[in-house]
């Protein structure tokens, strides 16, 4: 058996844990930090949140005509310090991985530390997630 491997993004934020927090969970948000022509070539086809303990998210961009649904499934809301989640691509059976987001106040913002945990045949692709979520919490870091 061999262990996931794991992906840490870390970054200081000048806005509060909630404004932070909400942020992972307002579509219009995500649309603004995660996907869209701001950070790639890709249009949006839609960003649904059920932002629940349960609930689901798929978040649908076409990249060069190939649509890709994210999906997942919130596993822990606790406003504003932590946010689990699973990741995925739908109709693929690769294995779930997990995404873990800590927040802690701080004086004038916030750390935020992401871990994302893939299953062991995603290792070589480590540091393209790592470079993806990097980039995505610089855009988070603009639009806040």
């Amino acid at each position: 058996m061999t262990a996931p491997v794991s992906v840490k993004v870390s970054r200081v934020f000048e806005a509060t844990a909630e404004r932070v927090f909400d942020a992972w969970l307002d579509p219009a948000m995500i649309g603004r930090f995660m996907f869209g022509p701001a950070l790639r070539e890709e249009t949006i086809i839609h960003l649904k949140v059920d932002a629940r303990v349960g609930g689901a998210f798929s978040f649908k961009v076409d990249r060069a005509g190939q649509e890709i649904d994210h999906i997942g499934v919130y596993r822990e809301i606790d406003r504003p310090r932590r946010l689990v989640f699973t990741w995925g691509i739908a109709g693929t059976s690769d294995g779930e991985s997990v995404v873990t987001i800590d927040i802690t106040p701080r004086d004038g913002g916030c750390d935020l530390t992401l871990v994302h945990e893939m299953q062991p045949q995603w290792a070589d692709y480590a540091g393209r997630v790592e470079q993806g979520w990097t980039t995505m919490l610089t855009a988070l870091g603009k639009t806040l």
